[in-house]
C-alpha cells in the first residue's frame, strides 16, 4: 500500500508539471500558434523563480514566506511571458517558421537556465547547496481540506497549492474558450484568421496575448518542478525538458481540450514514473517503460485521425503564419 500511495503521489507531482505546460500550450495553439518552445518556457519559469527568491532569501534577515511565494510567481510568470513574447515577435510579426523558432527557443532557454543555475550553485557553495528552504516549504505546504482520513488524505490532499491551481486553471480556460465571446474570438483566429480579421477581430493582438499568457501558464510548470519536486534547488540533468515535451504530447492526447488534459496529465505522470516501482527491471526494460506516454499519444493520434471527428482535430490554421494582405 505504501508503494501504491508513493506512485500515486509521484503521478500527481509529475502530472502537475505536465498539466501546466499543456494548458498553456493549448491556449497558444487555439490562436493558431504552434509553440514547440514549451520545454524552454518551463526552463525560464523555473530558473527565474529560483533566482528571484534566492537573492531575496539571501539578503533578507527574516524572509516572509508570503513574499517569497509572490516573488517566485512574479519572476517565473514574467520571464516565461518574455519567452512567449520573443516567440510571438519572431513568428507573428516577422513570420518566421514556428517549428524552427520553437525548437530554437527550447535550446536557447535550456542553455540560459543551466548557465544561471550553475552560477547560482557556485554562489551557494556547490551543486545542490542552493538554499531557498522557506520558499520551497511554502510551495510544498499541504492544503488540508480534510483531517484524519488516512490514505485518502495522503493520496488526494497532501500537496501544495499549485497542484490545485493547475486543475482550476484547466477548468477556467475550458470555460473561457467555450463560454465567452473573447474565447470564441480566439478560437476563430485559430481556425480562420482571414475570416476573423474580416469580422473586425484584431488577429495580431489575439495571437500575441494567447501566446504570451499561455507561456506564463507553462512557466508555472517549471516553477512547480523546481520548488516542489527539487525542493528549491536546480537540476541540470534535463529532466524538466523531458516533461516539457510530454506537455506538448499531452495537447495532442487531450485533443486540444483543457478538461481532458487533466486526467491525461496524471496518466502521463503515472506512466513516466511507473518503472521506478516495478522490481527487477533491467536498464533496457526501464527505457521501454519510459516510452509509454509517447506510445499512448501515438495511439490516440491514430484513433483521432481514423475517426475524423472535427471537434478532436487541431485548429485549422495551426502553425500557419497570417499576413492580412494575402487574404
Amino acid at each position: 500500500m505504501t508503494q501504491l500511495i508513493s506512485l500515486f503521489q509521484a503521478a500527481i507531482i509529475f502530472g502537475t508539471v505536465i498539466l501546466f505546460g499543456a494548458i498553456g500550450e493549448i491556449l497558444a495553439e487555439k490562436a493558431g500558434n504552434l509553440n514547440l518552445g514549451v520545454p524552454g518556457i518551463m526552463y525560464l519559469g523555473g530558473i527565474a523563480g529560483l533566482m528571484g527568491v534566492f537573492f531575496y532569501e539571501s539578503g533578507a534577515a527574516n524572509p516572509s514566506p508570503f513574499l517569497c511565494v509572490v516573488i517566485a510567481l512574479a519572476c517565473s510568470i514574467a520571464c516565461a511571458m518574455l519567452g512567449g513574447l520573443i516567440f510571438s515577435f519572431l513568428t507573428i510579426t516577422l513570420r518566421a517558421n514556428q517549428n524552427v523558432t520553437g525548437l530554437a527557443l527550447t535550446i536557447f532557454a535550456g542553455g540560459f537556465a543551466n548557465f544561471f543555475g550553475g552560477s547560482l550553485n557556485k554562489l551557494a557553495g556547490g551543486v545542490g547547496q542552493i538554499s531557498v528552504a522557506i520558499t520551497s516549504a511554502a510551495f510544498r505546504g499541504d492544503i488540508k481540506f480534510t483531517d484524519g482520513w488516512g490514505v485518502i488524505d495522503d493520496m488526494f490532499f497532501d500537496y501544495g497549492f499549485l497542484v490545485y491551481l493547475a486543475i482550476l486553471l484547466a477548468v477556467l480556460i475550458n470555460w473561457f474558450l467555450n463560454r465567452t465571446s473573447v474565447g470564441l474570438n480566439l478560437r476563430a483566429v485559430g481556425e480562420n484568421p482571414a475570416t476573423a480579421d474580416a469580422a473586425g477581430i484584431n488577429v495580431t493582438r489575439y495571437k500575441y496575448l494567447a501566446t504570451c499568457i499561455g507561456a506564463g501558464v507553462s512557466g508555472l510548470g517549471g516553477l512547480f518542478y523546481v520548488m516542489d519536486y527539487m525542493k528549491g534547488t536546480w537540476d541540470s540533468a534535463g529532466a524538466l525538458e523531458g516533461l516539457g515535451w510530454l506537455a506538448v504530447a499531452l495537447v495532442i492526447f487531450g485533443s486540444w481540450k483543457p478538461l481532458r488534459t487533466i486526467w491525461g496529465a496524471y496518466l502521463f505522470g503515472l506512466l513516466s514514473w511507473a518503472y521506478f516501482y516495478i522490481p527487477n527491471l533491467t536498464r533496457g526494460s526501464m527505457e521501454l517503460f519510459k516510452m509509454l506516454p509517447y506510445v499512448a499519444t501515438v495511439l490516440v493520434l491514430i484513433a483521432v485521425s481514423l475517426r475524423r471527428r472535427r471537434e478532436n482535430q487541431p485548429p485549422a490554421s495551426l502553425g500557419l503564419p497570417y499576413f492580412r494582405e494575402e487574404r
